[in-house]
């Protein structure tokens, strides 16, 4: 993988338009997870696109938007005891998700009105920048009808929306990044059985660590990390109690629907998803890889086994905020670097005057 030969002033502008809308959405996922980490998210009742950038700015004003939220479940159930006070530490939260939510739609949409004028794009570029809009649009959607559901008479989010609402900002930051590579880089080293193994190889691993993200929004959503603070026994079993009684009860459902049980599936793919990475390193050492290849299979390793050591230590300390946070960075920098490996076992491209990528035959 080398630096692309036609990497122009142009490309360049536009690769930098893209991993700054990364990093805005790295920064709106973690935000996401403090929020949630701090019941804050259903503090704001209202969506107001327009209006909702400027904040109470009065005494008046923030008495207005508390007493709107304590005519809500949460509040009546919860929070009753809240002062103004406790109010607006909670609704600092929000408020600052959907401001970056917002500031990443104006640095997505603003410059791509500006390089589609200029004749920036390509036809195969417009194409992948309208799907970028349209994601954005539906992680704003999303959004709102995950807190929608919480504003009823259980004051709690669906965890499925949750997790429709995580994946989609998961999938959007994938996909620009892979954009973004593939603008600056360009892969040389020849196709082989290596390169073609590896690349199955990645793309199960991510299905894999996909299934993984969504079980953890599972966990967020059903509180169900402050289960069975114990590690690697849940409890005193190796597998929770209501395992059974659950799913004679519930059947198939409880295996997303009850904590215990979702704890538990969301252990077992750590543990598979460590045991994979491990098994990847230790086969690939014995393949012909390129230096980066090689760089990206270690670093692999150590993030994953991060990522894990982080998960324990959420688990064994009641997901404290701070671990919590770090624990989720650190899903998605394990999402970016199998983005980024994967992307070193496509088969190899030239970039014709046109800007169309073209395989070499």
């Amino acid at each position: 993988m080398q630096i692309n030969p036609e990497y122009s002033k142009k490309e360049k502008r536009i690769f930098n338009w893209l991993i700054l809308g990364c990093i805005l959405i790295i920064l709106i996922v973690v935000i996401g997870g403090i929020t949630r980490l701090t019941q804050s998210g259903l503090s704001m009742v209202k969506w107001e696109p327009i209006m909702g950038i400027i904040p109470p700015l009065s005494h008046a004003e923030w008495m207005e938007v508390f007493g709107q939220y304590q005519q809500f479940p949460e509040f009546k159930v919860y929070n009753s005891n809240f002062t103004l006070s406790d109010f607006k530490a909670i609704f600092f939260w929000e408020y600052l998700h959907r401001l970056i939510a917002r500031l990443i739609g104006l640095v997505f949409i603003i410059p791509c009105l500006v390089f589609w004028f200029k004749g920036y794009f390509n036809k195969k570029r417009k194409k992948q920048v309208l799907l970028i809009l349209a994601f954005g649009v539906l992680q704003a959607a999303l959004g709102w009808v995950m807190v929608k559901s919480g504003l009823v008479d259980n004051p709690h989010v669906s965890h499925y929306r949750l997790a429709a609402h995580l994946i989609t900002a998961l999938g959007l930051l994938a996909y620009v990044f892979w954009i973004a590579l593939s603008i600056k880089y360009q892969v040389v080293s020849a196709a082989n059985k290596t390169t073609t193994w590896l690349n199955k190889a990645l793309k199960g691993f991510i299905v894999l660590v996909v299934i993984q993200l969504i079980y953890g929004a599972f966990v967020a959503g059903l509180k169900a990390g402050y289960w069975y603070p114990t590690f690697p026994k849940m409890g005193t079993q190796w597998v929770p109690d209501e395992f059974g009684f659950m799913l004679e009860e519930k059947g198939i459902s409880a295996l997303t629907t009850s904590p215990g049980i979702v704890q538990f599936i969301h252990r077992i793919i750590a543990f598979l998803i460590l045991g994979f990475v491990i098994y990847l390193w230790l086969k690939t050492r014995r393949l012909q890889l390129s230096r980066v290849q090689k760089r990206m299979q270690n670093t692999l390793l150590l993030i994953t086994a991060l990522q894990f050591t982080l998960g324990v230590i959420t688990v064994l300390y009641s997901v404290p905020v701070t671990i919590g946070v770090l624990h989720q960075f650190g899903a998605i920098i394990l999402l970016l670097s199998l983005v980024s490996f994967l992307f070193t076992t496509i088969k190899p491209h030239s970039i014709t005057n046109s800007g169309y990528k073209e395989e070499i035959a």
